[in-house]
């Protein structure tokens, strides 16, 4: 029913693991294959092409359902629809930043600073533009194919790039004079495609499993039992996403006891829960959490 367009490069992998938990595996015959396939009747064709190029095709609908970045979608101008958030990257579940940057010892503290004339490369040369001439800089704008980042002092004066921790413009000794736009990655959809109900519907059971999966991740679900007298102290202790479940046991002296809780902090978590009573816990992994 749907055609499906994937990234490739930087976000290939977080995105392969997010539909593998959302049972929605990707397979392709080498990591290298641009064709692909996902075993479900919502879905027939499936290709992995660079980020920068699927707003574009979404537009065109040479696909109905693709995955790319808020960046890449303001940089194309692609008219598209927004199927939400996908709260991922390639590190963190952070969003990316676009940002312009300078060396350490520039004398520029402000976009406003720089003068005419000057050369910023960038991968992303008309959100630059548009954000210069907002700003009334007149500058050289270099299309950028990689390695931005090296292309300072020695080529140009600044650069207009991505970052997510910092840690690369750091490295290279740059500074960040202001930030473009920040980025999530974004499940998106051909507007005729979103137009036609069985494919919306479609469109929006696979929203539905992704957003799942995201949810679920950091979080166990936390089963236990415990007595009737100990109940309230393991109840005080234990966190929940809204509240615990308790269920009477057979026997009307326990009650068992579960909740969904962060995995970090888990370790403390179940010692305390003993302490107060809890016996036979169990830890669960959880793959989606659907409201």
């Amino acid at each position: 029913m749907l055609s499906l367009v994937l990234p490739k490069g930087s976000l290939e992998k977080a995105t392969m693991e997010l539909f593998d938990a959302a049972d929605l595996t990707v397979r392709r015959a080498s990591e290298r294959d641009y064709r692909a396939s996902i075993d479900d009747p919502r879905i027939d064709r499936v290709r992995v092409l660079r980020p920068q190029e699927i707003p574009t095709y979404l537009e065109q609908g040479l696909f109905d359902l693709g995955i790319t970045g808020r960046d890449w979608i303001t940089e194309t101008d692609a008219d598209v629809v927004s199927l939400g958030q996908l709260q991922y990257s390639k590190a963190t579940s952070n969003p990316v930043r676009v940002i312009i940057a300078v060396p350490n010892d520039a004398p520029w503290q402000r976009v406003s600073d720089l003068p005419e004339g000057v050369r910023i490369s960038t991968e992303f040369p008309a959100l630059t533009r548009r954000y210069l001439d907002k700003h009334g800089v007149k500058a050289t704008v270099v299309p950028s194919y990689g390695a931005t980042e090296a292309k300072v002092p020695d080529i140009v004066d600044a650069i207009v790039d991505l970052t997510e921790t910092g840690s690369s413009l750091r490295k290279n000794g740059l500074r960040i004079l202001d930030t473009l736009l920040t980025s999530y990655t974004e499940l998106v959809a051909n507007r005729e495609a979103y137009e036609d109900e069985a494919k919306r519907a479609a469109m929006e059971d696979i929203s539905l499993l992704l957003q799942g999966a995201i949810r679920a991740r950091g979080n166990v679900l936390l089963k236990l039992n415990v007595s009737n007298d100990r109940l309230p102290a393991v109840l005080d202790i234990m966190p929940s996403m809204s509240a615990p479940t308790v269920t009477p046991l057979a026997g009307g002296d326990q009650h068992a006891v579960e909740s969904v809780v962060a995995k970090r902090g888990v370790n403390t978590l179940i010692p305390a829960l003993k302490a107060a009573g809890a016996r036979d816990i169990l830890e669960i992994p959880i793959s989606k959490i659907v409201d």
